[in-house]
Protein backbone atom coordinates (compact mmCIF):
# COMPACT_ATOMS: atom_id res chain seq x y z
CA UNK A 1 0.00 0.00 0.00
CA UNK A 2 1.17 3.45 -0.34
CA UNK A 3 2.16 5.80 1.96
CA UNK A 4 -1.37 7.79 2.49
CA UNK A 5 -1.67 9.96 5.59
CA UNK A 6 -4.43 8.75 7.32
CA UNK A 7 -7.01 11.96 6.85
CA UNK A 8 -6.45 10.67 2.71
CA UNK A 9 -7.07 6.59 3.37
CA UNK A 10 -10.33 7.25 3.93
CA UNK A 11 -10.71 8.91 0.74
CA UNK A 12 -9.16 6.37 -1.27
CA UNK A 13 -11.23 3.36 0.54
CA UNK A 14 -14.16 5.32 -0.99
CA UNK A 15 -12.72 5.41 -4.35
CA UNK A 16 -11.52 2.00 -4.39
CA UNK A 17 -15.25 0.90 -3.27
CA UNK A 18 -16.83 2.61 -5.84
CA UNK A 19 -14.52 1.13 -8.49
CA UNK A 20 -14.95 -2.23 -6.90
CA UNK A 21 -18.97 -1.56 -7.31
CA UNK A 22 -18.74 -0.07 -10.33
CA UNK A 23 -19.64 -2.08 -13.98
CA UNK A 24 -18.45 1.10 -15.84
CA UNK A 25 -16.66 3.90 -14.37
CA UNK A 26 -16.00 7.14 -17.02
CA UNK A 27 -13.60 9.61 -16.33
CA UNK A 28 -14.50 12.76 -17.33
CA UNK A 29 -12.43 16.49 -17.27
CA UNK A 30 -15.22 18.85 -16.27
CA UNK A 31 -13.04 22.38 -16.12
CA UNK A 32 -14.94 25.30 -18.52
CA UNK A 33 -18.63 23.55 -17.37
CA UNK A 34 -20.37 26.59 -15.47
CA UNK A 35 -22.20 25.93 -12.64
CA UNK A 36 -25.63 25.77 -13.74
CA UNK A 37 -23.81 23.79 -16.84
CA UNK A 38 -22.38 21.27 -13.71
CA UNK A 39 -25.31 21.18 -11.96
CA UNK A 40 -28.01 20.41 -14.86
CA UNK A 41 -24.89 17.58 -15.43
CA UNK A 42 -24.86 16.13 -11.71
CA UNK A 43 -28.78 15.93 -12.04
CA UNK A 44 -28.98 14.34 -15.09
CA UNK A 45 -26.05 12.05 -13.59
CA UNK A 46 -28.69 11.08 -10.07
CA UNK A 47 -31.98 10.77 -12.02
CA UNK A 48 -29.96 7.71 -13.86
CA UNK A 49 -28.85 6.16 -10.60
CA UNK A 50 -25.24 7.04 -11.48
CA UNK A 51 -22.62 8.14 -8.60
CA UNK A 52 -20.94 11.40 -9.82
CA UNK A 53 -17.81 12.49 -8.03
CA UNK A 54 -15.18 15.04 -7.73
CA UNK A 55 -12.28 13.43 -7.42
CA UNK A 56 -7.91 14.31 -6.78
CA UNK A 57 -5.93 12.30 -9.16
CA UNK A 58 -3.35 11.12 -7.13
CA UNK A 59 -6.24 9.18 -4.84
CA UNK A 60 -7.52 8.19 -7.97
CA UNK A 61 -4.31 6.60 -8.99
CA UNK A 62 -3.77 4.96 -5.74
CA UNK A 63 -6.91 3.33 -5.22
CA UNK A 64 -6.78 2.51 -9.03
CA UNK A 65 -3.58 0.94 -8.47
CA UNK A 66 -4.79 -0.88 -5.38
CA UNK A 67 -8.27 -2.63 -7.18
CA UNK A 68 -5.79 -3.69 -10.28
CA UNK A 69 -6.97 -1.06 -12.75
CA UNK A 70 -3.88 -0.51 -15.50
CA UNK A 71 -3.18 1.93 -17.89
CA UNK A 72 -5.42 4.84 -15.91
CA UNK A 73 -2.31 6.93 -14.97
CA UNK A 74 -1.81 8.60 -18.60
CA UNK A 75 -5.48 10.34 -18.00
CA UNK A 76 -5.44 11.63 -14.87
CA UNK A 77 -4.60 14.96 -15.91
CA UNK A 78 -6.11 18.41 -14.81
CA UNK A 79 -9.61 18.13 -13.40
CA UNK A 80 -11.38 14.96 -12.89
CA UNK A 81 -14.57 13.45 -11.78
CA UNK A 82 -15.88 9.77 -12.20
CA UNK A 83 -19.15 8.74 -13.18
CA UNK A 84 -19.52 5.42 -11.62
CA UNK A 85 -22.61 3.38 -12.99
CA UNK A 86 -23.52 0.34 -10.83
CA UNK A 87 -25.87 -1.59 -13.22
CA UNK A 88 -26.28 -0.38 -16.84
CA UNK A 89 -22.81 0.67 -18.34
CA UNK A 90 -24.07 1.84 -21.72
CA UNK A 91 -26.99 4.59 -19.70
CA UNK A 92 -24.05 6.11 -18.08
CA UNK A 93 -22.03 6.37 -21.59
CA UNK A 94 -25.00 7.97 -23.31
CA UNK A 95 -25.62 9.94 -20.47
CA UNK A 96 -22.12 11.26 -20.42
CA UNK A 97 -22.10 11.49 -24.31
CA UNK A 98 -25.13 13.08 -24.91
CA UNK A 99 -24.09 16.02 -22.53
CA UNK A 100 -20.96 16.20 -23.70
CA UNK A 101 -22.25 16.87 -27.27
CA UNK A 102 -24.11 19.89 -26.54
CA UNK A 103 -21.54 21.32 -24.32
CA UNK A 104 -17.99 21.07 -25.30
CA UNK A 105 -16.22 21.99 -22.13
CA UNK A 106 -17.36 18.34 -20.89
CA UNK A 107 -14.13 16.39 -22.03
CA UNK A 108 -14.20 12.11 -21.91
CA UNK A 109 -11.02 11.23 -20.60
CA UNK A 110 -11.61 7.61 -20.27
CA UNK A 111 -13.50 4.87 -18.69
CA UNK A 112 -13.12 1.62 -17.11
CA UNK A 113 -15.52 -1.42 -18.00
CA UNK A 114 -15.73 -4.49 -15.87
CA UNK A 115 -12.05 -3.40 -14.49
CA UNK A 116 -10.52 -3.02 -17.87
CA UNK A 117 -9.34 0.69 -19.45
CA UNK A 118 -11.76 1.76 -22.48
CA UNK A 119 -10.65 4.81 -24.94
CA UNK A 120 -12.86 7.30 -25.33
CA UNK A 121 -13.95 5.93 -28.70
CA UNK A 122 -14.94 2.66 -26.95
CA UNK A 123 -17.52 4.96 -24.31
CA UNK A 124 -18.65 6.37 -27.71
CA UNK A 125 -19.57 3.19 -28.99
CA UNK A 126 -21.01 1.71 -25.71
CA UNK A 127 -23.09 4.70 -26.33
CA UNK A 128 -24.29 4.52 -29.28
CA UNK A 129 -26.15 1.22 -28.27
CA UNK A 130 -29.70 0.71 -27.99
CA UNK A 131 -31.06 0.67 -24.82
CA UNK A 132 -31.25 -2.28 -22.66
CA UNK A 133 -34.89 -3.71 -23.01
CA UNK A 134 -34.64 -2.83 -26.94
CA UNK A 135 -31.71 -4.95 -27.15
CA UNK A 136 -33.34 -7.83 -24.88
CA UNK A 137 -36.35 -7.32 -27.50
CA UNK A 138 -34.63 -8.18 -30.36
CA UNK A 139 -33.02 -11.17 -28.88
CA UNK A 140 -36.42 -12.57 -27.24
CA UNK A 141 -37.71 -11.85 -30.97
CA UNK A 142 -34.74 -13.64 -32.74
CA UNK A 143 -35.53 -16.82 -30.13
CA UNK A 144 -39.11 -16.91 -31.34
CA UNK A 145 -39.42 -16.67 -34.82
CA UNK A 146 -38.03 -20.49 -35.25
CA UNK A 147 -40.99 -21.56 -32.85
CA UNK A 148 -43.74 -19.06 -34.53
CA UNK A 149 -42.66 -20.76 -37.64
CA UNK A 150 -42.80 -24.50 -36.66
CA UNK A 151 -46.90 -23.45 -35.19
CA UNK A 152 -47.77 -21.52 -38.25
CA UNK A 153 -46.78 -24.90 -40.07
CA UNK A 154 -48.21 -27.08 -37.83
CA UNK A 155 -51.57 -24.67 -38.07
CA UNK A 156 -51.43 -25.21 -41.83
CA UNK A 157 -51.46 -28.88 -41.24
CA UNK A 158 -54.26 -29.27 -39.26
CA UNK A 159 -56.56 -26.14 -41.05
CA UNK A 160 -56.05 -28.25 -44.69
CA UNK A 161 -57.07 -31.41 -42.49
CA UNK A 162 -60.16 -29.31 -41.35
CA UNK A 163 -60.82 -28.12 -45.01
CA UNK A 164 -60.72 -31.97 -46.06
CA UNK A 165 -63.05 -33.02 -43.81
CA UNK A 166 -65.28 -29.87 -44.09
CA UNK A 167 -65.05 -30.91 -48.09
CA UNK A 168 -66.10 -34.51 -47.42
CA UNK A 169 -69.02 -33.17 -44.78
CA UNK A 170 -70.36 -31.04 -48.12
CA UNK A 171 -70.31 -33.80 -50.40
CA UNK A 172 -72.03 -36.17 -47.84
CA UNK A 173 -74.92 -33.64 -47.37
CA UNK A 174 -75.22 -33.03 -51.51
CA UNK A 175 -75.44 -36.74 -52.05
CA UNK A 176 -78.14 -37.38 -49.06
CA UNK A 177 -80.27 -34.42 -50.66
Amino acid sequence: MHNVRPEKAAKVAEIKELLNGAKCTVLVNYCGLTVAEDTKFRRGMREAGVKYVVVKNTLLRIAAQEVGIEGLEAHLEQNTAIAVAPEDPVEVCKIIEEFAKDHKALEIKAGVLDGKLISEAEIKALAALPPKEVLLAKMLGSMQAPITGFVNVLQGTIRNAVYVLEAIREKKEKETA
